[in-house]
């Protein structure tokens, strides 16, 4: 009896470190690691609005911590190569601060070892990659790090600092087979036209990339749909052109909407936050999972209230991907981290300024983070 394969496409979009909303949320996470650094209990919710020549810092700070806010976003903006005021944007354009101490109201549950918030959190990992990601968001990553990779070496000098990457892949029963379609967005000199700029980024950044996720698939301009700045032109990029807000790409920051989102941003908040610790924790647990061959894909969804340290709720799917009883998989995850909040915190060593590098490229995925440690 004949049987079909089931065929289907899965998009995914990253951004460069560049982008308006992750300038934004690397500010955030540059100025909470501040605080961390010189007080580790520091309590930080701070957002960053970027626009055409203004930065805008606000929040919730209470710390021991001394910080000058302003040269912290300014070396932030400068490190991503945003040195030219004629961009509209640079190192020394305006900073305003409004940032307060935390509510008193939030601080006594926090105090307390309780959640900083309330809200769902969701984990995720798979085994199309070797980072335990799915593939879509992975190359996404790879494409736009790519990018300013060649812009700061000075192989391609002529980029500007900001950019986006959407990949199609094609996948046949469940698993990744093949690249369909590339775009690439990227802001330039002006004296480059178009099919350069197509060539030298197929070149440098399509073809290293791809060959590395597909290493026995012969990389065919011809096969793959190539898309470079879909209007043909783009020159000012930043926040010149597009104003930026920390938390903006929360999908780009998880796994590329393999999974829900419950909807909180990581940048900018200290671990109290669930938001940020709890889906931390869901990750490792399901990364470790994945690695320890119990499922081959897998995805953890928690909840918790403000105030209280235990979460509400805590599930396990599989997918129908098992290879061991759904008792046996819960038992392995809850003996490897206990989900409190306090727990998390201090298994994960969250306490510890780390969160600015994680702030471009996804949170997940990447080494030197105790969230992504597999477990031996």
């Amino acid at each position: 009896m004949y049987m079909s394969s089931l065929r289907s496409q899965f998009v995914a979009e990253s951004v460069a470190a560049g982008h308006p909303d992750k300038i934004a949320d690397q500010i955030s996470d540059s100025i909470l690691d501040a605080c961390l650094l010189a007080d580790p209990f520091s309590r930080v919710a701070v957002e960053t609005l970027v626009t055409t020549n203004k930065i805008v810092l606000a929040g919730e700070i209470t710390s021991k911590a001394v910080v000058d806010y302003a040269a912290v976003a300014r070396s932030v903006i400068k490190r991503l190569g945003y040195t030219q005021p004629e961009w509209g944007f640079c190192d020394q354009s305006p900073v305003e601060i409004y940032i307060h101490q935390q509510a008193a109201d939030i601080a006594q549950g926090v105090e307390q070892g309780g959640a900083g918030d309330q809200g769902m959190m969701f984990g995720y990992a798979c085994d199309e990659t070797p980072e335990l990601m799915p593939l879509p968001i992975m190359l996404a990553h790879q494409l736009v790090r790519g990018m300013d990779e060649a812009r700061e070496s000075g192989t391609l000098p002529y980029l500007r600092p900001d950019g986006k990457a959407q990949v199609v892949i094609e996948y046949v029963d469940g698993q990744p087979v093949a690249p369909s379609t590339v775009i690439l967005a990227v802001p330039h000199h002006e004296d480059i036209d178009n099919r350069q700029l197509e060539t030298d980024l197929w070149q440098t950044v399509v073809v290293p990339v791809l060959s590395k996720y597909f290493p026995k698939l012969t990389i065919d301009r011809q096969q793959i749909q190539f898309i470079v700045n879909g209007t043909g032109t783009w020159h000012i990029g930043g926040p010149a052109a597009d104003t930026g807000l920390t938390g903006r790409k929360i999908i780009v920051d998880t796994y590329g909407g393999m999974i829900p989102h419950g909807g909180g941003a990581f940048s900018g908040k200290d671990p109290s936050k669930v938001d940020r610790s709890a889906a931390y924790a869901c990750r490792f647990l399901a990364k470790n999972i994945v690695a320890q061959g119990l499922a081959r894909r897998v995805q953890l969804r928690v909840a918790y209230v403000i105030g209280r340290s235990e979460p509400v709720a805590f599930a396990i799917d599989t997918f129908g991907t098992a290879r061991k009883s759904e008792a046996e998989i819960r038992a392995y995850a809850l003996g490897l981290l206990d989900m409190s909040v306090p727990a998390i915190i201090k298994q994960l060593d969250l306490r510890t300024s780390v969160f600015a590098k994680t702030a471009a490229y996804g949170h997940f995925g990447s080494d030197g983070v105790n969230w992504e440690r597999v477990v031996e």
